[in-house]
């Protein structure tokens, strides 16, 4: 009722209903912490974010915001490893292969396991975009 916004307070945003939605929040929190991919965030249009444009900043943040980012990919595809493992386990199935389900995962490149690069937010862009068309 008439409350101000305070700078700086966390807005709660609703649950996107994406089965990589805390990853996704987690990326884009981190993100945020670097001034110069706020700025370019907080103007670029739409197109600009849904082509890749936005992904190519990647290359300029800062050294602690790739590895925070780094260690979130690794996080997310071990929680993705284990619901393959749950999945197969409830099934009895022998002989998947992990790099097959893995390529079902459309919001990460999971042939880099090991660092978060331009085209793991080009990915994760595009998965989030295609999903609200």
């Amino acid at each position: 009722k008439g409350e101000a916004h305070v700078e700086g307070e966390k807005v709660e945003n609703p649950d996107t209903g994406l089965y990589y939605d805390e990853y996704l929040r987690q990326v884009i929190d981190v993100l945020e912490t670097d001034k110069h991919f706020r700025e370019k965030l907080q103007t670029a249009d739409i197109e600009e974010i849904k082509s890749g444009k936005l992904s190519r900043e990647l290359d300029l943040v800062s050294h602690h915001v790739r590895t925070r980012l780094d260690e979130l990919k690794r996080q997310e595809l071990a929680r993705l490893r284990m619901l393959i493992k749950a999945k197969m386990d409830s099934v009895q199935d022998t002989g998947i292969d992990h790099q097959a389900l893995l390529k079902q995962f459309e919001h990460l490149n999971h042939q880099n396991p090991d660092t978060f690069e331009p085209k793991d937010l080009d990915m994760l862009i595009k998965a989030v975009s295609a999903r609200y068309k």
